[in-house]
């Protein structure tokens, strides 16, 4: 076999995956969020007041990622924390109203990022459905 490198579906996902990351920071660091922070805020727009475990697992981060993330978004007054009343071990994730407004303010984030990526809508979308069909298939080797 000869080994080529930009020919392996691996190396093309996670080059092209740091690219657009790196293109997020560009567009984020005037909110004052790193790309990780603002996965969860729209998570977070989405659905407010999520168990920090639930949120993990819609986010695909384990805790030792997630907790220090969320102390930073709690610290610049985006989310609170709060322990659950009957069962300790569980902690509430709620918006302030700063990270309500802040939704407003990441509105033209998308946008932005797509006049990045040089391909027009239908490429875009044929991408965006091959990714989502890899993303709900549980990938095992056997």
């Amino acid at each position: 076999m000869e080994w080529k490198l930009n020919e392996q579906v691996c190396f093309l996902l996670y080059a092209n995956s740091r690219n657009i990351i790196k293109t997020y920071k560009d567009v984020l660091d005037p909110l004052n969020l790193t790309y990780t922070q603002y996965i969860t805020m729209i998570a977070l727009w989405e659905k407010d007041h999520q168990l920090v475990s639930d949120l993990g697992h819609r986010l695909a981060l384990d805790s030792g990622t997630l907790t220090p993330l969320l102390k930073k978004l709690e610290l610049d007054g985006r989310i609170t924390r709060t322990r659950d009343d009957v069962d300790q071990r569980k902690v509430w994730i709620d918006l302030t109203e700063k990270g309500k407004a802040l939704s407003i303010e990441a509105e033209s984030i998308p946008k932005k990022v797509i006049s990045c990526v040089p391909m027009d809508m239908a490429e875009g979308y044929k991408l965006y459905e091959l990714l989502r069909k890899l993303y709900e298939t549980d990938i095992h080797c056997k």
